[in-house]
């Protein structure tokens, strides 16, 4: 009876083992379900914000863009509209014929109507030395930025005619750097950026190599600027496409 009884008390004790241990195992599966569905969440919380701020940044582009090809519209337009009025002024037979004549010549220049030759400046714009220690590679590349302001100081200076390895830049032109490319009016043309001016070369290149001005920003921002003057530069006319 004893032995009976140790068996029996034996048994006892090996149910409650099993029913703790069935309990054990499911704990364990609800604790790592728990887990990996949190896990699960956060990755997709993750994923969605990473999306929502690369779909901001894309309309932010794309409203930058537009803004941009607007401004460049209506400049063009006012060129043409000025154009107009001074064709009209030679019907009236203006005084001033001669200057008034030279000024539309320019006006046709800037919007590649004609062929434009004779002396100017070119430079050349290339990537920086990428430096290791930099966080930072786009430090190291050139910017549409750089290539607006290096425009913008061309024009202000009296530049008749620019065009960017080969390609004349209209007034109307839309321009646009991604990475080591540049896409001027939907055609790509790689690095280095060769800019050509047709104009004075002494005024050119002086209102660009002021103290603080274009070329010392674009160096300080690791840009390689070489400058070239007095080229003689062929520029061809651009054909507008009916």
């Amino acid at each position: 009876m004893n032995n009976k009884g140790m068996n029996s008390k034996g048994n006892f004790f090996s149910r409650k083992q099993f029913q703790l241990l069935i309990v054990c195992v499911t704990m364990g599966f609800i604790v790592g379900y728990s887990y990996n569905q949190a896990k699960d969440n956060r990755d997709a919380s993750s994923i969605n914000s990473k999306l929502f701020e690369q779909e901001d940044s894309y309309r932010e582009e794309l409203i930058a863009q537009q803004e941009r090809n607007k401004e460049l519209s209506e400049e063009a337009n006012a060129l043409q509209e000025k154009i107009r009025k001074y064709e009209k002024s030679f019907v009236a037979g203006e005084k001033n014929y001669k200057n008034l004549v030279e000024e539309a010549e320019d006006l046709r220049l800037l919007l590649g109507d004609i062929n434009a030759e004779g002396k100017g400046i070119r430079l050349t714009l290339q990537d920086g030395d990428y430096d290791p220690k930099s966080a930072n590679p786009n430090e190291y590349i050139v910017h549409e930025s750089h290539v607006f302001k290096l425009l913008n100081e061309l024009k202000i200076s009296g530049a008749q005619a620019i065009a960017i390895n080969g390609q004349r830049v209209l007034a109307n032109s839309y321009i646009r750097c991604n990475g080591p490319v540049i896409t001027i009016d939907g055609k790509q043309h790689p690095a280095p950026f060769v800019i050509e001016a047709v104009g004075n070369s002494t005024t050119l290149a002086a209102s660009l190599n002021l103290n603080g001005g274009v070329v010392d920003q674009l160096l300080n921002d690791n840009i390689v600027v070489s400058l070239e003057e007095n080229q003689k530069l062929t520029m061809p006319s651009v054909k507008v496409e009916s």
